[in-house]
């Protein structure tokens, strides 16, 4: 997952500081403020101390802006044509730290430079294409071990959430697998077992994907949705006529797979391999995702139950991942007006940046009603700019909503048994200079709400806008590493915790709500919408 760029320093300090400087001097153009409010126009929090000291020193601060480029410094600034030919920065050339701070940038450039020539440079030394092999039926025993040591060393020095699987040894693991890829007889089993070793991490951001040549023989899937209500396998989705025809239909209860009681198939050939990160984020991905996922040339038998306890069973072809994505995508973004003027917006994914386009372009119809209910239940992630652009037009002062830390790890503190240390970061959520709603605001989610949603439903939390209602999320977020495996596989690794602004985890727990709503069997098969009705309840009162 592609994540928001996240900030060395608290925007409401930054904003401060600059109308500070206007304030104290009206008769200077105000083009720090111009250049501030470019940047944050659109919800931009890409701010860096490079840029904040560009600020200032446009504002004619000096010794602020040398404040922050002495922090850009720091954190190994070491563009050094860059820093001299900015024009932002020219009103600080005649001033005696200049130069110390020149010197100080060509120390970095230079210990850069040394860097590069000592690992070639920092890509082609992490990725050296060595290991990418091409795919054949069956891969080498030597790219199999290869492929397993790679992912166990980037999880070794990169995952984040070793903490949540304190009891694993994940030496002990990576011993115990190697006689597994051995005894694989193809490339296809050779995946499925590094989806084992990969899912004991219990991370949903960290996971094996298959090379693209064995797509259709692991992720088909027929044109059904399935979920676990009330600890029964429903039918939530037909979206082929000819199985309409057959008598399938929502709310059926699937009571057997290919011969097998519906949770001993589920155990047995769907649960080890789904790489989650709390028990709810595993149920959906063995029930709604992967329950009916596997070979495109080999039908699915299911056996159904009717609400009147009829059973019916049916052979099911499964069709081609692209095919079920389009017959099954449903829009980015969908909006309607509800009795009682309420706005319903729902917003099915972060992936681009649609939906918050298309949010600004309803705004003015939106913000007419008496509440909005988000629905971000169906809403797997993608990027946090979207969601947090769409909270900025909810506040009227800047909130810190998000904190977060990486791993930092330093081999010379290792030779001396010290401790690793973490790097954190803070996130505030600047408010929308033109549009703004202030009504009241409920958000729905749901165990499918993931990710960059959850990054969505974390910051509203913490901003205290409203109520959230329906059932925790999945409890996955991070920016993932991704890199490349022999046989043209893929695979990442989680590389940042995310929590809520005050450093509460949700990682491994979930966001959970603050009324606890799901659907039940009878709402299914009678068409409710649990969740929803329950929101409206909550905003008519």
């Amino acid at each position: 997952m592609n994540k928001i760029k996240l900030r060395a320093l608290s925007l409401s300090v930054l904003v401060s500081s600059a109308f500070l400087c206007y304030s104290q001097s009206p008769e200077q153009p105000n083009k720090a403020l111009q250049k501030l409010e470019t940047d944050l126009e659109g919800g931009q929090y890409e701010i860096s101390y490079y840029n904040t000291a560009c600020y200032f020193a446009i504002a004619g601060k000096p010794s602020l802006a040398f404040r922050y480029l002495a922090q850009a410094i720091d954190n190994g600034f070491s563009q050094l044509d860059v820093m001299e030919q900015d024009t932002d920065l020219q009103s600080l050339h005649q001033d005696p730290r200049w130069a110390a701070m020149q010197k100080n940038v060509q120390q970095n450039l230079t210990r850069k430079q040394k860097m590069d020539k000592l690992f070639f440079n920092q890509k082609s030394f992490w990725e050296s294409g060595a290991i990418e092999t091409p795919y054949s039926q069956n891969i080498s025993d030597n790219e199999k071990i290869a492929g397993l040591s790679k992912f166990w060393s980037e999880a070794k020095y990169n995952f984040v959430n070793f903490d949540l699987v304190s009891r694993l040894n994940f030496d002990s693991l990576y011993l115990s697998y190697l006689p597994k890829v051995r005894q694989t007889k193809s490339t296809l089993e050779y995946y499925l077992v590094l989806e084992q070793f990969a899912a004991v991490l219990s991370d949903g951001h960290t996971n094996v994907n298959m090379p693209r040549e064995l797509v259709d023989s692991v992720y088909a899937r027929p044109l059904l949705r399935t979920r676990l209500i009330e600890d029964k396998v429903l039918i939530v989705g037909v979206y082929d006529p000819l199985l309409s025809q057959k008598g399938i239909s929502v709310g059926q209860e699937v009571i057997m797979v290919n011969g097998l009681p519906v949770k001993d198939y589920a155990a047995r050939y769907v649960i080890p391999y789904q790489s989650s990160s709390t028990p709810q984020d595993r149920m959906v991905r063995a029930y709604d995702y992967a329950l009916l996922g596997g070979s495109l040339n080999k039908p699915i038998k299911l056996q159904l139950r009717n609400a009147s306890n009829k059973i019916s069973e049916h052979i099911i072809q499964r069709v081609k991942p692209e095919e079920r994505s389009k017959k099954l995508r449903t829009p980015t973004f969908l909006f309607r007006m509800l009795p009682g003027n309420i706005a319903y917006v729902a917003l099915n994914t972060f992936g681009n940046d649609s939906t918050y386009i298309e949010f600004k372009a309803r705004f003015e119809e939106i913000s007419k009603a008496k509440a909005i209910i988000f629905d971000v239940r169906n809403n797997g992630g993608g990027n946090t700019s979207p969601g947090w652009n769409i909270l900025s037009c909810l506040i009227d002062t800047s909130a810190s909503v998000h904190t977060s830390y990486t791993r930092e790890y330093r081999p010379t503190y290792r030779a001396w048994n010290n401790n690793q240390d973490v790097h954190v970061y803070q996130d505030d959520l600047f408010p929308n200079k033109k549009l703004l709603y202030t009504k009241p605001v409920v958000v729905l989610t749901s165990a499918r709400t993931f990710s960059a949603a959850e990054d969505f439903a974390a910051a509203f939390k913490t901003m205290n806008r409203g109520l959230i209602i329906g059932e925790a999320t999945g409890g996955s977020s991070g920016q993932p590493l991704g890199f490349r495996m022999p046989g043209n596989g893929t695979a990442r690794i989680c590389t940042k915790r995310d929590m809520l602004g005050n450093g509460d985890d949700f990682v491994g727990r979930g966001i959970q709500p603050d009324k606890v709503v799901a659907p039940t069997i009878n709402d299914i098969r009678k068409g409710v919408d649990t969740e929803l009705q329950a929101a409206i309840r909550e905003v008519m009162k």
